[in-house]
């Protein structure tokens, strides 16, 4: 039986050498009111922006409130033909069994049945498919671990694997962050004070609940969980080794180091407060290593900073030891360094882009009629394009300067 599980693991999460989304790929998420609620694909978006500054890809957002796999086959010539799609993301399931009302044979089958018909239309437009079982509910995780919803999922992604389409068991991992905030939330005697990952009706994400469906998809889809690493030895003035960035210019003096890196991609953050979601979802572990260590450093407490900004204050043990600084901060109403300024500011560009989708997919669905539609749509177009630039332009690395400084004993 335990060697069930494994096997059925390594189908729904298979290991993938890189990441999924190449240079010139146009990615569609294909779903419902989850994928609808455009949370968790703007998260994937300015990972690709800032991991991958150099690959251009497009994103789409087809989610529709209430929608199955069965009537998603009615909208993929408009929603993912149309486009060019060449890479899908795939996530039903609640909806298909009426929230647990229809959780029988006949519903089953239908999603099955669903989904080897798009899988075998995508096949023939050559876009690569990646079924999503979908986001968890607020139902007891050792239930639902056994529930219909979580046997129907399985079924489909074994259909998905066998033919040819790669799989994500969003449930399965977004299920061991519900286990972790279950945790918590039992050290914290008021409930209203307990952490959600569902909005009222259990169901629905609330941004946390994104947040961790976002990070399920993008470790499904390959997302490596590096960005780059540098190590320098103060005691010769050298690297002694960079991944993922060059070290140039360093210099060394009995009290201090200083040097300039530049990176090949930045961290993903969140803005201010942002990082306070890493202790149910461990983006900096998982997807977000931004490494530093400094040897050969004399016994004492240093400074460190990055492009003039404070990230903290540590021991040379600590230095010597490596540090992810990829969210850290010196304070907490501000960004650390100006990687985490980008992925804010970057942020709020991508929200401004989803926004703009969403009027025009509004306008197209129930202002056809209005005299200036076309006029709006024009002008909504070339607004997209702007803001697409815009998004390339803050996700671009630039060679930031650090200086780690003596400022007293250990």
């Amino acid at each position: 039986m335990k060697l069930f599980w494994i096997l059925l693991l390594a189908v729904a999460v298979p290991l993938r050498a890189e990441f999924a989304f190449q240079d010139g790929d146009t990615v569609v998420f294909l779903g419902d009111s989850i994928t609808a609620a455009r949370r968790y694909d703007r998260i994937i978006e300015n990972y690709t922006l800032l991991r991958y500054p150099q690959r251009h890809v497009k994103f789409f957002n087809a989610g529709k409130g209430g929608d199955t796999m069965t009537g998603a086959l009615d909208r993929l010539q408009r929603e993912v033909f149309d486009r060019h799609a060449t890479v899908l993301t795939v996530a039903f399931g609640v909806n298909d069994i009426g929230w647990g009302m229809k959780a029988d044979e006949e519903h089953k089958a239908a999603y099955l049945r669903s989904l080897r018909t798009l899988i075998e239309r995508c096949q023939e437009k050559q876009v690569r498919v990646f079924l999503c079982s979908p986001a968890i509910t607020n139902e007891d995780p050792d239930r639902s671990e056994r529930g219909f919803l979580q046997q129907m999922c399985d079924e489909g992604l074994a259909l998905a694997k066998s033919l040819g389409a790669e799989t994500v068991d969003i449930l399965r991992s977004m299920r061991k962050v519900q286990r972790h905030v279950l945790v918590v939330n039992k050290t914290q005697k008021d409930p209203a004070r307990h952490t959600k990952l569902h909005v009222e009706d259990g169901v629905h994400l609330n941004e946390l609940g994104q947040l961790a469906m976002a990070v399920a998809l993008l470790k499904g889809l390959g997302a490596p969980a590096e960005v780059s690493s540098a190590e320098i030895d103060a005691a010769s003035a050298r690297p002694l080794a960079a991944s993922g960035c060059t070290i140039t210019n360093v210099k060394a003096t009995a009290d201090s180091v200083v040097f300039d890196r530049l990176d090949e991609g930045l961290p993903l953050n969140f803005g201010t407060f942002g990082a306070l979601n890493f202790m149910f979802i461990p983006v900096p572990q998982e997807l977000n290593r931004y490494m530093l260590t400094v040897r050969g450093l004399a016994a004492g407490k240093y400074d460190l900073r990055a492009g003039g900004r404070a990230l903290g204050k540590f021991t040379n043990k600590q230095l010597a030891a490596g540090l992810n600084i990829s969210s850290m901060t010196a304070n907490g109403w501000e960004p650390g360094g100006p990687w985490d300024a980008q992925a804010a500011a970057l942020k709020m560009v991508t929200d401004a882009r989803m926004e703009i989708l969403g009027s025009q997919s509004y306008s197209e669905n129930f202002l056809s009629n209005h005299p200036g539609v076309e006029a709006v749509r024009q002008e909504t177009q070339a607004t997209l394009e702007s803001l697409e630039a815009l998004q390339r332009k803050y996700a671009s690395p630039a060679t930031v300067h650090f200086e780690v400084k003596r400022t007293g004993d250990e």
